[in-house]
């Protein structure tokens, strides 16, 4: 009796583990039948905003892990998924739908976006829960970009970011990525810090924001691109400059473009540094479109052909050339890039609305996920790439209509 209960006991355990292992996969399988089914841009941008509104206030969590079998174990440790939604995920939901709602009234959205001001935020404007990493930067900055608000409301909060920042400057006078790690200049911080204090820093006249969000980028083309083809590492070490990680690495260059082009966009066009960034801009246009593949999408590595379309990729390099598109020079072929990038990503969106087979979160330097999924970070800036283009689309086909009658 006792050995018939036991055998029993580890069937179940071994049924129970089998089918833990096997329903993120069924899920994943059912959620990609008829995927990227779409034949209209609007009725894309319709259902990938409506999914990222259900998110705003419900943010999926993002496996750490790469196993697909055992995942049991992963659990039982506590490294299957994180506890904590990163706020860069957030940010990017946030930075979708203020680019949205600025021609599109929905006020469904909006109350969401209110909802999650108020857990995020006291009554007097400060954090509830005060970001102590640099990645809450970015997410200070897409309640700026708020336009239905009064972000003076949120004051106490953007002044706390401010200070939370200059704590992380290091002795050579950039920002670290952790205080854990002041060693090291991560590409992320970039996208994370950049557009923040170029916006908080010209709205509240603070010179000195503007001059370290610019030191910040240069720093980084100084030293942390491949000079030839214009294209981050990883990271690099302070000391000595070594380049670490992967140069091509597709998400960090999504992260350097998404700090380059939001301080870009900006900086007051008085601006003493509008010219020097405008000339980064195009040469990193230039570089990326290179990489781009025949299907729209850009690799998670981007220089190898081989290596798999990484959706975060494609969506944060689209953003970068639809508003690089706006400079003469190279307009044209920014827009013409950007049309790529937006048709490949309508053909990875699942039948909920759901853009798939973004990267999964990095691990470390060089050590980069295999796993290939939804990402709520991927979702946002879609949302800001379709409903950009929709207003640049509209008026370069002007000018073209224009063209053509003289």
């Amino acid at each position: 009796m006792i050995i018939q209960t036991s055998v029993f006991l580890l069937i179940t355990l071994i049924v129970i583990v089998i089918l833990i292992d096997i329903i993120p996969i069924f899920k994943d399988w059912l959620g990609r039948i008829h995927i990227g089914r779409y034949d209209n841009k609007n009725i894309w941008n319709k259902l990938i905003t409506e999914k990222a509104v259900t998110w705003l206030n419900d943010t999926p969590k993002i496996k750490v892990t790469d196993n697909t079998r055992l995942i049991v174990l992963d659990m039982l440790k506590g490294n299957y998924t994180k506890s904590a939604i990163q706020h860069w995920q957030e940010a990017s939901i946030l930075l979708g739908l203020s680019e949205y709602l600025k021609s599109i009234e929905d006020h469904k959205a909006e109350n969401e976006i209110v909802k999650f001001l108020n857990k995020k935020f006291d009554s007097a404007g400060q954090w509830i829960k005060k970001p102590v990493h640099v990645d809450g930067a970015i997410l200070a900055y897409a309640v700026m970009k708020l336009d239905f608000i009064e972000t003076d409301t949120y004051r106490k909060a953007l002044d706390y970011t401010w200070e939370m920042i200059k704590e992380h400057i290091g002795e050579e006078g950039t920002v670290e990525y952790r205080k854990s790690m002041p060693s090291y200049r991560y590409v992320d911080t970039i996208g994370f810090i950049c557009p923040f204090l170029i916006a908080y820093g010209t709205k509240y006249n603070k010179s000195e924001c503007i001059e370290l969000a610019v030191k910040q980028i240069k720093e980084y083309e100084r030293y942390g691109m491949l000079e030839i083809y214009s294209i981050p590492c990883h990271a690099y070490k302070v000391d000595n400059k070594i380049p670490l990680g992967l140069y091509g690495w597709g998400r960090g260059l999504g992260w350097f473009a998404i700090g380059l082009i939001d301080s870009w966009i900006e900086l007051p066009a008085d601006s003493k540094y509008k010219s020097e960034l405008e000339e980064s801009v195009i040469k990193f246009a230039k570089a990326i479109m290179n990489f781009q593949q025949e299907n729209g999408s850009w690799n998670w590595t981007v220089t190898r052909k081989e290596s798999r379309a990484d959706s975060s990729t494609t969506a944060t390099l689209g953003w970068f050339l639809i508003n690089a598109s706006k400079i003469d020079e190279i307009a044209k072929d920014c827009l013409d890039s950007t049309t790529k990038a937006i048709n490949y990503l309508i053909t990875v969106t699942r039948r909920s609305g759901e853009v798939d087979f973004s990267q999964g979160d990095t691990k470390d330097i060089g050590v980069y996920a295999m796993l290939f999924n939804i990402l709520p970070f991927t979702q946002g800036f879609c949302i800001r790439i379709i409903n950009s283009y929709k207003v640049n689309r509209r008026f370069y086909d002007k000018a073209d209509s224009k063209i053509t009658k003289n």
